[in-house]
């Protein structure tokens, strides 16, 4: 009787050793296995040279679609979508800019007077910022009756037009921000026009931005990268090709930087390729799009990250 009982206390306890550490074991594994990081996805406004204006969801399909090519665009608080349009031969010879309902209607436009119209931006003071592309390449606030209320003259090489610059940005200081394609180089212009500030670039200039920090990141387009300079204009991050360990980058356009440090950008050659892409600073590849297509993203908004709106300076 005796031995009976023993033998089933010590199974009796072993059975209780045996659950108790293995529950341990499963949750001490449980807290160990590390928590998998929410697919990022984003909503944000696409246009290019060759596709249509178009507004993506966050699962990737397209929610709004202008069928004009526009080369910069945003989306206004009003629900509105302004444009600088491609030189169209009927109604846009030499480009311009229009603003665009969601149900396609054009409620504002203002049209170009030389060969291109390559920005489109609103301003705080309701004017529209926009630069044209001719011999006298020239940056230009457009107020909403049509009027000039600022013209600026660009320093530039006039040879070659449609390289001379691209998209233009307003600083907070009055200043404008403005890329030179061929000349490699980044200028800040006063509204009179004198230059305050020059970083040269890696390679050809498409987008500039202005950090809160004075920083500016810059997509450099054939060089395939994306630089961000400081205040003295020199190099203190890049991303390209080698970094991805591929040939993803093909033509960096567009690019933006998210309130999280993450950057956003365009492989405007990428034919039916990765289209836009986001990296970590430490250069991390943690999203990107591809509508199948072969139509190439010239710039971008990114609206809103996992159902969230982006707010501020954030819009560039």
């Amino acid at each position: 009787m005796f031995n009976s009982r023993l033998k089933f206390s010590l199974l009796a306890a072993l059975t209780l050793s045996i659950v108790v550490n293995g529950s341990l074991r499963a949750s001490q594994a449980a807290d160990a296995e590390p928590t998998k990081a929410p697919a990022i996805t984003h909503r944000f406004l696409a246009v290019g040279g060759n596709r249509p204006s178009q507004i993506f969801g966050p699962d990737g399909k397209p929610e709004w679609t202008f069928a004009s090519q526009a080369n910069d665009g945003v989306l206004l608080p009003s629900g509105n979508v302004l444009l600088s349009l491609y030189p169209q031969k009927q109604k846009y010879p030499h480009g311009a800019v229009v603003e665009v309902t969601p149900e396609g209607k054009v409620v504002w436009e203002w049209k170009g007077t030389q060969q291109e119209v390559v920005t489109a931006w609103p301003l705080e003071n309701g004017n529209v910022l926009c630069v044209e592309l001719g011999l006298k390449p020239r940056l230009l606030e457009v107020a909403r009756d049509g009027k000039i209320a600022v013209s600026v003259p660009l320093t530039c090489q006039t040879k070659n037009v449609h390289l001379e610059t691209r998209m233009a940005r307003k600083l907070p200081n009055g200043n404008y921000l403005v890329p030179h394609l061929l000349e490699k180089e980044v200028r800040e212009y006063t509204p009179e026009g004198k230059v305050v500030w020059t970083a040269h670039t890696p390679n050809w200039p498409f987008t500039a931005i202005r950090l809160d920090n004075g920083h500016t990141v810059v997509g450099c387009t054939v060089g395939n990268l994306v630089a961000e300079v400081d205040a003295d204009g020199k190099v203190v991050w890049q991303v390209g090709n080698k970094d991805l360990g591929s040939d993803m980058i093909n033509d960096a356009c567009g690019v933006q930087r998210l309130p999280n440090g993450n950057t956003v950008f365009v492989s405007y050659h990428s034919g039916k390729g990765v289209k836009l892409m986001e990296v970590t600073p430490e250069k991390k590849l943690v999203w990107t799009f591809n509508d199948g297509t072969a139509n190439g993203i010239h710039e971008f908004q990114i609206l809103e990250t996992n159902g969230e709106k982006l707010t501020g300076r954030v819009l560039k």
